[in-house]
């Protein structure tokens, strides 16, 4: 993965510029919510535009399955790219055909123009090579900035490299390089956190996981299915009893790795599911037959924080408990604040990513402390899953 191209192996200037960037941001009522992705691709842009090229933004919204839905259009989103951008940026309603080639026409050196919603295309999904051969018209040089949609094989994620030089925007740039170093190439003993409700949701992920890290850590309503594995009762707690035989095949494969698996020893428990309910501490073995277990217990989270100092690298893929409601974020929280504490001192390499992860890290006030957070939700996964990635792969020299 440390052999991809970036904006440094190529000139910019006078050139027409194809940048695919993640601007699928949440609205409310017309509104932008939420500018982070936005303010991700900026670097890029502005270092293209500033460089002298024509910068020309490509981009999906929402799932419109190759019809045109005014409701995801793209010129919605105009005045939050502009905002965050600091300059002028011109909309075009097509991203192929003689609008887009007008627009482009038009183009001096530095500008900015947004081609509308690739995905009113259908060629766009299903990589045509018509469809991509189209928008490569408008372009000399394919810039690869939404890691987000890296595992989608799309027209303008993949296709456009097929014609045209193709290499990583500082974001993408920047994320594979935290990926190398968080799992690529990572400095030992590496540490993952891996939670959420479902085992069965990231069963590939717990494989890939035991063949390459040092330690697992399984928290969340996960942990339940794999301490009933264990024969513990877990009497009402979220459990997925018909992967008892998978859990235990994951435990076997991870002894036979030399990877340590550490599940919580205690449990925060209560009898029902609502912010403020009566809670207390019991260990897996005694869970009261009307209880559910919430949070991890703090014996638990004290052998996690020892587990983070002897650490050198932590990928981290959802929380510890029901974090969204309290008091069961605090095993979450608490976790969450001791790996920033080492990574600020230099101790550790932390990389978290995953939709929850990012709101729960979020939630502990962390965000800005860990080494780098991925907001790309199933790329992310993906990636820490082993699979190969179509756009990242594109993109290697």
């Amino acid at each position: 993965m440390s052999n991809f191209k970036t904006l440094d192996d190529v000139d910019v200037k006078g050139k027409r510029v194809l940048v695919r960037v993640d601007l699928n941001v949440p609205m409310d009522g017309g509104t932008v919510t939420d500018k982070t992705r936005v303010e991700r691709v900026k670097p890029t842009i502005l270092e293209i535009a500033d460089k002298g090229g024509k910068v020309i933004l490509l981009a999906h919204f929402g799932r419109p399955k190759g019809e045109i839905k005014p409701a995801m259009s793209l010129a919605q989103i105009i005045p939050a790219v502009v905002s965050t951008l600091g300059r002028d940026i011109t909309f075009c309603t097509d991203c192929i055909g003689p609008m887009a080639e007008a627009a482009v026409s038009q183009m001096a050196d530095g500008e900015i123009v947004l081609f509308e919603n690739t995905r009113f295309h259908a060629g766009e999904e299903s990589n045509d090579p018509e469809f991509a051969a189209a928008l490569a018209a408008n372009g000399d040089i394919f810039v690869s900035d939404a890691f987000s949609a890296a595992h989608r094989a799309h027209a303008s994620t993949v296709g456009l490299a097929r014609h045209m030089p193709a290499v990583a925007g500082r974001t993408m740039q920047a994320e594979l390089e935290a990926l190398n170093k968080a799992l690529g190439n990572p400095r030992h003993p590496v540490i993952a956190v891996v939670g959420g409700a479902k085992v069965s949701t990231k069963l590939d992920l717990l494989k890939n996981l035991v063949a390459r890290v040092d330690t697992l850590v399984i928290g969340g309503g996960m942990a339940n299915t794999f301490l009933a594995a264990q024969g513990h009762d877990v009497q009402k707690s979220l459990c997925e009893h018909d992967l008892a035989a998978t859990a235990r095949d994951i435990l076997v494969e991870a002894e036979n790795q030399n990877c340590r698996i550490l599940l919580p020893v205690d449990g925060v428990v209560a009898s029902e599911f609502k912010a403020g309910a009566e809670n207390h501490v019991a260990k897996v073995g005694a869970i009261p037959r009307d209880a559910m277990i919430l949070d991890t217990g703090p014996q638990s989270v004290v052998e996690i924080e020892k587990a983070f100092e002897e650490a050198a690298t932590l990928v981290w893929n959802g929380p510890l408990g029901a974090f969204e409601i309290q008091p069961f974020d605090t095993a979450t929280v608490a976790a969450a604040k001791k790996a920033a504490e080492l990574t600020k001192a230099g101790k550790l390499i932390s990389v978290a990513g995953g939709g929850d992860t990012v709101s729960a890290l979020n939630h502990a006030g962390v965000a800005e402390d860990f080494t780098y957070i991925s907001t790309a939700g199933g790329a992310f996964l993906e990636w820490m899953e082993g699979k190969e990635l179509p756009g990242v792969k594109v993109l290697e020299g």
